[in-house]
C-alpha cells in the first residue's frame, strides 16, 4: 500500500485542486494507494510515515520551516509540486525589495505578522527527491510520480526546454515575429502552450539547469527592449528565486 500525504504551506491551492483531477483514477487503485493526509480533500487525517509526501506552497513563516522539516522525517519521497515549493512563488518577488517597507506599506501593525524575510522553496530547507513543475501542475505528472513509485521505476521528468516541445509541434519561432519569449530558458512540460497561441513563454514552469541568461538577454535587447525591462522581466515571474535562476539574477 502506498501512503501519500498531501500538504499545503504559502499558497494559492491551485496546485492541490489537481488531485481532484484525478480523484476518479485513484479511487480505482483504493487497494494500492491510500491518501492518509490532505487537507484540503477529506476530514479524516493521519500525520504518519509517508511514501509520497506532495507539497504545495513556498516557506514563508517559522511554522512553515518547522512543519516542512517534520514531513521530511517521516517521507520516503518529497515532491515540490508547482512554482510555490519548488522556487518560491509569485510571493518571492518581495525577496528582491525591502522586506520592512513592504510589510509597513500592506499591514496596519506589521510587528503582528510571523513572516520570514524570504519566501523560499522547499529545497532550501529539507531535500527534495524530486519537483514537479508549473503553476499549477497538470495532473498526469501527479500520477507519473504515484506509478512510478508503485513501479520501483524513475519518474520521467523533463529537463530540457521549451524549445524543444515547440519543435517537437512544429511552432514557428515566435521571436522571428518580434516577441519576447523565454522558452530557451525554462523546462518543458507545458506542452509549449503559449507559444502554441502565438505568445512567448514567460517562464511558469521555473528555469532550467545553469540558464544561458545572456543569451536571452541579447535577443530581448535586439527585440528593443532595455536591461532592467528583461530584468524586470525574469523577477516579476512565479520561478525567480529558483536557485538554478537567483544565483544569475
Amino acid at each position: 500500500m502506498i501512503k501519500i500525504g498531501v500538504f499545503k504551506f504559502t499558497s494559492c491551492d491551485g496546485c492541490q485542486i489537481s488531485f481532484f483531477d484525478i480523484y476518479e483514477t485513484i479511487s480505482n487503485l483504493e487497494e494500492k494507494i491510500s491518501i492518509r493526509y490532505f487537507i484540503e480533500g477529506q476530514d479524516k487525517n493521519v500525520f504518519e510515515d509517508f511514501d509520497i509526501s506532495f507539497i504545495e506552497g513556498s516557506i514563508s513563516t517559522p511554522e512553515e520551516e518547522e512543519k516542512v522539516k517534520e514531513i521530511r522525517n517521516i517521507s520516503k519521497y518529497v515532491i515540490t509540486i508547482g512554482a510555490c515549493s519548488s522556487s518560491g512563488g509569485i510571493q518571492s518577488v518581495r525577496n528582491f525589495l525591502d522586506y520592512k517597507q513592504i510589510a509597513h506599506s500592506v499591514y496596519p501593525e506589521p510587528e503582528l505578522i510571523k513572516s520570514l524575510e524570504k519566501s523560499r522553496p522547499v529545497s532550501d530547507y529539507i531535500d527534495v527527491d524530486i519537483e514537479i513543475r508549473g503553476c499549477p501542475i497538470e495532473k498526469e505528472s501527479i500520477l507519473e510520480v504515484i506509478y512510478s513509485v508503485m513501479l520501483g521505476k524513475k519518474p520521467y521528468n523533463p529537463e530540457y526546454p521549451v524549445c524543444m516541445e515547440c519543435k517537437r509541434k512544429g511552432n514557428p519561432c515566435v521571436v522571428i515575429f518580434g516577441k519576447p519569449c523565454l522558452g530557451s530558458i525554462t523546462s518543458a512540460g507545458c506542452k509549449a502552450i503559449c507559444p502554441s497561441y502565438n505568445r512567448g513563454c514567460y517562464g511558469c514552469f521555473g528555469p532550467v539547469k545553469n540558464p544561458q541568461i545572456e543569451a536571452v538577454e541579447e535577443i530581448f535587447l535586439h527585440l528593443g527592449l532595455d536591461k532592467e525591462e528583461f530584468k524586470e522581466c525574469l523577477l516579476m515571474g512565479f520561478n525567480a528565486y529558483h536557485p538554478y535562476l537567483r544565483e544569475k539574477l
